[in-house]
């Protein structure tokens, strides 16, 4: 299928802007500019403010409540895991476990919906659940196991959430309307934690931009991109926010990219781009009939 400029361009972006929420959340919790609860809490406002004017702005007279508390309060649970993880884990280590629990979840969904894979799908399961057991295995390079998990908590979260959306006639409302619900969510959570709350200019800005652009934004762009993207298509171009988040972390963060990463990731990315490219290839047409949702 051929892609046009606007549909390039919007999926350039948007990957840009998943890679850009890893670096800049790892900017401000790497650096103590502000404490983990209230990033997450000012990044969802960020977020919920960003949907909300650019709803009013594309249907004006339109705004409305929709979406469902149960996909709010799993998108509360992303947002809360990522940012704590983010406290310890690099830019492009925290990306690789994020965006590899997302496709691994969603594998497994498509499995438990039904669908059977064929070899090659299973063995690049397999390879990519290895890399990140490798990735994660005790030894002086693996990153922090708490940090892991929360991450790991968070790819299964983000991947359950693009799962209940899928098909959805106007993504931009239902987010919009689950950010602010989970909103509150955050500030219940910014409460509970208030001893340890650290707040500095920078920080509050970054989480501002964290949840404006590369995530409100970043989430516009992706939905309009995926409007003419197939879920095969768009699950593989995901693969390179890992990998874009690596590279803004050696710019912006000074991290150093491990040789444990390196493997990882091409275990990881090239086994689920395996299993997606294999299921392409020999999929049914029932796939190919649900492949533009995501």
């Amino acid at each position: 299928m051929k892609i046009d400029s606007r549909t390039a361009v919007c999926t350039a972006a948007a990957l840009v802007a998943f890679a850009g929420n890893s670096v800049l959340t790892r900017i401000a919790l790497g650096g103590a500019s502000i404490d983990a609860a209230t990033f997450s809490t000012v990044r969802l406002a960020g977020g919920a403010g960003m949907l909300l004017a650019t709803t009013a702005l594309m249907r004006p007279g339109g705004l409305r409540l929709s979406g469902s508390w149960i996909s709010a309060v799993i998108l509360f649970l992303y947002a809360i895991p990522f940012s704590f993880a983010y406290t310890s884990l690099t830019a492009g280590t925290g990306a690789l476990i994020l965006f590899g629990f997302v496709q691994v979840t969603m594998m497994v969904a498509a499995l438990a919906a039904g669908e059977r894979p064929n070899g090659l799908q299973w063995i690049g399961l397999a390879l990519a659940l290895g890399g990140l057991i490798y990735l994660v295995s005790p030894g002086l390079k693996a990153p922090p196991l708490t940090g892991s998990l929360l991450m790991a908590m968070a790819g299964v979260m983000w991947g359950v959430y693009s799962l209940r959306g899928r098909g959805t006639r106007d993504p931009l409302q239902l987010n919009m309307s689950n950010f602010v619900r989970a909103l509150p969510l955050a500030i219940v959570v910014s409460v509970l934690t208030r001893s340890q709350i650290a707040v500095s200019t920078k920080g509050i800005l970054i989480a501002l931009a964290a949840g404006a652009m590369t995530s409100g934004l970043g989430y516009v762009l992706w939905y309009t991109a995926l409007r003419n993207l197939t879920a095969t298509r768009a699950a593989v171009l995901q693969l390179l926010v890992p990998i874009l988040a690596a590279v803004g972390g050696v710019v912006f963060l000074s991290e150093v990219i491990s040789l444990r990463l390196v493997l990882s990731a091409i275990v990881v990315l090239g086994g689920i781009a395996l299993a997606l490219t294999a299921g392409r290839r020999v999929g049914s047409p029932r796939h190919t009939d649900r492949e533009r949702a995501c």
